[in-house]
């Protein structure tokens, strides 16, 4: 399967990555890809940039070394309503949102309580992804995340970083194999991830790739393999391919 893209990583800025912004689109050149993004965490993470770092985006440019680039943010889900952790005067100056539920962030509720804070990030207008959802530590009714993803049209996230012998998060190949097969039922399309803290991971599906081979995932649902998917998904993408520019004017 062609994998041309990886929308979810992070530089020096997010407080816990080893490289810079241009480090990471050169190896992301260097590999291959078409398109990068780049989505430092937000500041409920411990270590992470101030929200001004978001809102001057305008001054970098949106292809480097032949790789178009989008700069967004990894949101932190908040509560069991999906309240997100950037005011709305910073996220206005997002590409796109990844919503994710982590550790420092959120304390895990029931599977009902998990299942609608994400059902609640769905909604917001910033968010396009929906980060990771294969944490055990947050249980959730995943036939329910699924048709919400495909009703409110949010990519679900296979993030190959999960699926690491030495990820923290609990039981994320179990349960990304409930969720795929799900996705596969309600024709639910998903994004593959890196969620790459390094330049050595950008672009790096490897696990996530050999989990959609074992459920024999249809290629037809993994954005990954066109831009004009992926932009059906995300409305600035569609404007950097329509305008052949910058997606935030």
């Amino acid at each position: 399967m062609k994998d041309i893209m990886d929308l979810h990583s992070h530089t020096i800025v997010s407080g816990h990555a080893y490289n810079t912004l241009y480090e990471m689109v050169r190896s992301a050149s260097d590999k291959g890809l078409s398109l990068l993004g780049v989505t430092e965490h937000a500041p409920g993470i411990p270590g992470a940039c101030h929200p001004f770092y978001f809102i001057n985006f305008k001054v970098v440019p949106r292809e480097l070394y032949g790789v178009r680039l989008m700069l967004g943010c990894e949101l932190n889900i908040i509560d069991y309503l999906g309240s997100v952790d950037l005011e709305p005067r910073f996220l206005r100056g997002l590409d796109f949102g990844i919503a994710s539920i982590h550790d420092p962030c959120f304390t895990s509720g029931t599977v009902a309580q998990n299942t609608s804070a994400y059902l609640g990030a769905m909604k917001h207008p910033s968010v396009q992804i929906i980060g990771h959802p294969d944490d055990g530590r947050f249980p959730v009714d995943y036939e329910t995340l699924v048709c919400a993803a495909k009703e409110e049209h949010v990519l679900l996230e296979v993030n190959s970083s999960s699926l690491h012998p030495l990820s923290n998060r609990k039981n994320a190949r179990e349960n990304y194999l409930t969720m795929l097969e799900l996705c596969k039922k309600h024709k639910t399309s998903i994004v593959l991830d890196s969620d790459a803290h390094c330049e050595a991971d950008v672009g790096n599906h490897s696990r996530a790739h050999d989990l959609l081979k074992e459920v024999d995932f249809p290629e037809e649902l993994v954005v990954n393999t066109s831009l004009e998917k992926a932009a059906s998904y995300i409305p600035c993408l569609a404007k950097m391919l329509t305008a052949g520019g910058p997606a935030n004017d």
